[in-house]
C-alpha cells in the first residue's frame, strides 16, 4: 500500500531533495495482471509530460520499485523505449527484484525456500493470486513443468544456475533434475513467461537501449539470482550497472524501516547506499 512505503519515500524525497511520486496503482484480484503495469505506465506518462508542474529536471528522472515494484519499475522502463516524446529515463534503481517465473529453482530459491518473508512456495501463490486465478499445479510449477523445453534452451543463456556466481551456491544447490512439460501447467500460468512478466527474457535489442542501472540484491531472498542474472544481462549489453548486495538482506526488509524496534539494520543501509546513488547522478 501506499502507507507503507511513506517512510521510505518521505526519506527518499529529504535525503535527496528530490520529488518522489509513489504510484497507487489498482491491486489484484479485484483488478488482475495486467492492469497494475498499465496504471504505472499512465501514471509515469502523465508525471513525465508535465514536469514543470512539479519543479522536475527532466534530466532526472529516476524510475524505482521495490520487489514486485521493482517487476514493474523494469517492465516500465522497457516499455518507455517505444515512447519517442517523453523525456529519456535517467537511471533505473531495482530493489531485490522479481523478474522471471521460468526457473523457480535457481540457488536462491533453493537456499531461501523456507526464510520469511517470501517463501518459495508464497511466490507461485500470489502469482495465481496476481492472475486472479486457482492455485494450482502449485508442485509442478515449482519443478518447472509449466515450461516448454523449446523456451527453456532459448532462454537458458539468460536464466540458468550456470550463470550464478560459485560464490552464490556455497551455501547449498542441487541442480534440477530433467522434468516433464505438462501443457496443461503451462496453461494454467502462461502469462508468468510473458515479458510484461518476465522481463528478465526481454531481447538483447531492448537491454541494450536501458538507462544506467541501481540493483538491490539480499542474500536470504528467494529472488536474489533474479537482480544477479538482470546484473549481468546489463552488463553484457554495455549498460552500466551500480551493484549492492546486503549480506544480511532478506524480502521484504524496507517497509520497517522507520518503525523503532521493528526496524532492520539491512534495510536502513539498503535505503542508505540508494541515497547514496541517487545524489551521485
Amino acid at each position: 500500500s501506499l502507507g507503507a512505503y511513506e517512510r521510505v519515500c518521505r526519506y527518499i524525497a529529504k535525503k535527496c531533495n528530490s520529488v518522489v511520486v509513489s504510484v497507487g496503482y489498482r491491486l489484484a484480484p479485484e483488478h488482475p495482471y495486467p492492469g497494475q503495469y498499465f496504471d504505472c505506465l499512465n501514471a509515469t506518462l502523465y508525471f513525465m509530460r508535465n514536469l514543470e508542474e512539479y519543479h522536475v529536471d527532466p534530466a532526472l528522472i529516476i524510475i524505482s520499485g521495490d520487489s514486485c515494484g521493482a517487476n514493474f519499475a523494469t517492465v516500465i522502463c522497457q516499455m518507455l523505449l517505444n515512447k519517442k516524446y517523453p523525456p529519456k529515463v535517467r537511471a533505473q534503481v531495482l530493489l531485490y527484484p522479481g523478474l522471471q517465473g521460468l526457473d523457480l529453482n535457481l540457488p536462491s530459491y533453493q537456499q531461501n525456500a523456507s526464510v520469511p518473508l517470501l517463501f518459495r512456495k508464497l511466490v507461485v501463490y500470489f502469482c495465481f493470486h496476481y492472475l486472479n486465478k486457482e492455485p494450482l499445479f502449485m508442485e509442478d510449477i515449482l519443478q518447472n513443468s509449466h515450461v516448454p523445453e523449446s523456451m527453456k534452451q532459448k532462454y537458458k543463456k539468460w536464466i540458468s544456475a550456470d550463470i550464478i556466481p560459485d560464490e552464490f551456491k556455497i551455501r547449498g544447490y542441487t541442480p534440477l533434475k530433467s522434468t516433464t512439460y505438462k501443457p496443461e501447467v503451462h496453461e494454467a500460468v502462461k502469462e508468468i513467461l510473458e515479458i510484461t512478466f518476465s522481463p528478465l527474457i526481454a531481447e538483447d535489442s531492448i537491454i541494450c537501449q536501458l538507462p544506467e542501472s541501481y540493483i538491490v540484491t539480499c542474500e536470504f531472498d528467494v529472488l536474489r539470482d533474479d537482480g544477479l542474472l538482470y546484473k549481468k544481462r546489463l552488463e553484457d549489453n554495455g549498460v552500466q550497472v551500480t551493484w549492492y548486495h546486503s549480506e544480511s538482506g532478506f524480502h521484504g526488509t524496507l517497509p520497517f524501516f522507520g518503525y523503532g524496534i521493528l526496524s532492520f539494520v539491512s534495510g536502513k543501509k539498503i535505503l542508505d547506499s540508494t541515497v547514496n546513488y541517487i545524489n551521485s547522478l
